[in-house]
């Protein structure tokens, strides 16, 4: 069985503008949640299982979802104080009682990978962690990634010389004992890229990345999140 951790239990402070009342991942797009979407995209890639960390304004994504959508089995993850995306995947990561890859995903953005595509790619490199990537010319928005001639993530910081890098997309395939060995207090907020993924890499884990040429969109900030519309237009 194939199960997925969203990530949506951050302050989504940048889009507090807009929506101050209601977390992220439940934004509204032709009037309903933008995690209806990321959802229905996931079941639709063979989903079975999902365990969605929450946090901010949880009583808005537990209400409207409940613990059966669309046939498949919903558990949350409860963050009581913020635990950063590091924190809150390994807390999530407990609810996963497999030794399957899990699938995890940024509740506030949406990547059209494909799992099959994924996981052929796990079985053929067999690493503890896969990092889904596109290419983006907006390098003063996002942390970019280098590669060696394997596809393994040498770096998470690149330089800013470049007028193009990958970018974390926001998924992941992950070997669920790959953080066994990390230590950590249940209770540290952790950044997954700056904390625990930087650190793995310093000490030679194998972190791979895999880039795909797919649609993208982050809504976490005003003017994406005004083209939403656009982007989901033939799927309301």
């Amino acid at each position: 069985m194939t199960s997925a951790i969203i990530l949506a239990g951050g302050l989504g402070t940048r889009l507090s503008s807009l929506l101050p009342d209601i977390p992220k991942p439940m934004a509204p797009i032709y009037q309903r949640p933008f995690l209806s979407y990321l959802i229905d995209y996931w079941i639709g890639q063979g989903v079975q299982h999902f365990v969605i960390s929450v946090g901010y304004r949880k009583e808005s994504i537990l209400n409207y979802f409940g613990d059966l959508y669309k046939g498949i089995p919903l558990n949350y993850s409860i963050e009581d104080t913020p635990l950063g995306t590091g924190g809150a995947l390994l807390q999530a990561l407990k609810q996963i009682n497999s030794d399957d890859d899990v699938l995890a995903i940024n509740g506030d953005t949406f990547f059209e990978v494909e799992l099959s595509t994924l996981k052929s790619f796990m079985a053929d490199k067999k690493p503890g962690f896969l990092m889904s990537l596109f290419k983006s010319n907006e390098i003063d928005r996002y942390m970019g990634v280098d590669l060696n001639s394997e596809g393994v993530i040498t770096s998470l910081n690149i330089s800013k010389k470049k007028s193009y890098c990958l970018v974390n997309g926001g998924v992941y395939l992950i070997n669920p004992h790959f953080f066994d060995d990390f230590d950590y207090k249940p209770e540290d907020s952790l950044s997954l890229e700056k904390n625990i993924l930087s650190s793995l890499i310093d000490q030679n884990a194998l972190i791979y990345g895999l880039q795909s040429d797919t649609r993208f969109i982050d809504i976490g900030v005003p003017e994406d999140y005004l083209r939403a519309e656009i982007f989901f237009k033939d799927q309301r």
